[in-house]
């Protein structure tokens, strides 16, 4: 832990104008107090991102005196609307190489050994399985020897368990690491990307009242304002803004909302964000309407370059998948669009190639940066009409659209299937413990 000087505060010292997308990648550098020694240190910073997940702040503190230091991360964005839990097979030691980003109110846990680091524990890190485990295993042995003098038997079985950890590095074995991160900004590497990993299951989860207290999110309930006799008809025709806050700094920013009508679909409300100070900005569409009984698979043939003039709505509960890429894009990756399917494949190309910072400079490998670029080089083709795929929109809640050119005719080249929801699906949209039966009480 440092302390960064007042004046350093005052006279905007703490950060240099820093992006994600520099090209120089040079830490900001503070002086700032070691709570160890007390003598003054330096605290190195830096914003990065972290390949198909987002920025973080990655701080460093080294003292020249006494030789402590330090290291944490932090999440540069806002708490996510939904928690998330990574589960991987751990079958390999090249699998302990995997890159994970820890917050500090995610929970780590290995069931087969039923151990389990608590939120706000430990502080945010960004490491490799590996050094997970060399985090708990010295965690475990820094009070080991007032242990030994205090309770020499609690000692005796806490030195049995920390070998056990020690062992899971062999790999003699398979094992199971869960990260469950309420706040949704934890992370864990598929090395396979923009593949799909056989070894790891990513779920999202709708948050508890108690674990939004937890986070400090959950408002008043005199705070809670009641909003009813919305006129919805007055709605279609108006757009309405609101004030919120920008994802990327966080200043004040307006929100412009409008209610649209999809012909042969739904009601969609379209979201679009401008902030004026960093001049990022966004546009989300969110169904209008409630989940559908039933899931949506809609799978067309793309046979021809006017299929990319085809209007698409994809939610942000909606995954997309190429067969013969062997692709498959989670449900919160691009979040909620409506675009067309050229639109749709630009945007999957951007998030892959483009925009990936992990295929130049040290972080770069040869294997990576020949696998992504063939995969944009074959986005291409598709775009050009040069290829011949098949594209799949699977909507767990029914909100995704493709349009049909020929409606109200059949489509011949897209097929649209309703599907039952497993339990697991039911679990991510929240829906296995929601209420809609007798729950007003009587007067």
């Amino acid at each position: 832990m440092s302390f960064i000087s007042e004046e350093n505060v005052r006279g905007g010292n703490i950060f240099r104008d820093i992006s994600a997308d520099d090209d120089e990648w040079q830490p900001t550098e503070i002086e700032s107090l070691c709570m160890n020694c007390y003598q003054n240190g330096t605290t190195r910073m830096l914003l990065t991102k972290i390949p198909f997940f987002k920025e973080i702040i990655v701080s460093s503190f080294s003292c020249a005196h006494c030789s402590w230091s330090n290291t944490e991360i932090q999440s540069a964005g806002r708490i996510q609307d939904q928690g998330v839990c990574y589960t991987l097979k751990v079958k390999t030691k090249q699998d302990l190489n995997r890159e994970v980003v820890k917050t500090d109110c995610a929970v780590t846990k290995i069931p087969e050994l039923d151990f389990e680091i608590p939120p706000f524990t430990q502080k945010g890190s960004l490491s490799t399985i590996e050094g997970l485990l060399d985090r708990a295993v010295t965690g475990l042995e820094q009070d080991q020897p007032a242990r030994r003098a205090a309770e020499p038997q609690m000692a005796e079985k806490i030195d049995e368990f920390i070998q056990k950890l020690k062992k899971l590095k062999d790999v003699e074995h398979e094992f199971t690491l869960v990260i469950e991160d309420t706040s949704g900004n934890s992370f864990v590497e598929n090395p396979l990307a923009p593949q799909k990993d056989e070894a790891l299951t990513v779920t999202r989860f709708k948050r508890t009242a108690q674990q939004d207290e937890q986070l400090g999110i959950r408002p008043d309930d005199d705070q809670v304002e009641e909003h009813s006799g919305n006129d919805l008809e007055a709605m279609k025709g108006e757009v309405l803004v609101f004030p919120t806050n920008c994802p990327e700094c966080n200043a004040p920013a307006s929100t412009n909302m409008k209610l649209v009508q999809i012909p042969h679909f739904k009601e969609v409300i379209i979201m679009a964000t401008n902030c004026d100070s960093c001049g990022h900005r966004t546009n989300e569409v969110k169904s209008g309407g409630a989940t559908e009984p039933l899931g949506t698979r809609i799978t067309l043939h793309v046979t021809d370059a006017s299929d990319m003039t085809r209007d698409v709505l994809k939610s942000e509960t909606c995954s997309v998948l190429i067969p013969e890429l062997e692709f498959e894009l989670g449900m919160a990756a691009l979040g909620g669009k409506f675009t067309t399917l050229e639109g749709l494949l630009k945007d999957i190309k951007d998030l892959i190639v483009s925009k990936n910072p992990f295929i130049c400079g040290d972080s770069s490998s040869t294997d990576r940066v020949e696998k992504l670029k063939e995969f944009g080089e074959k986005i291409e083709k598709i775009l050009a009409g040069e290829m011949k795929v098949h594209v799949v929109l699977d909507d767990s809640a029914g909100n995704s659209y493709m349009q049909n050119v020929y409606a109200p005719e059949a489509d011949p080249e897209m097929t649209v299937e309703k599907y039952t929801r497993t339990f697991d699906q039911n679990e991510e949209l929240g829906l296995n413990d929601m209420k809609t039966e007798n729950y007003q009480e009587e007067n």
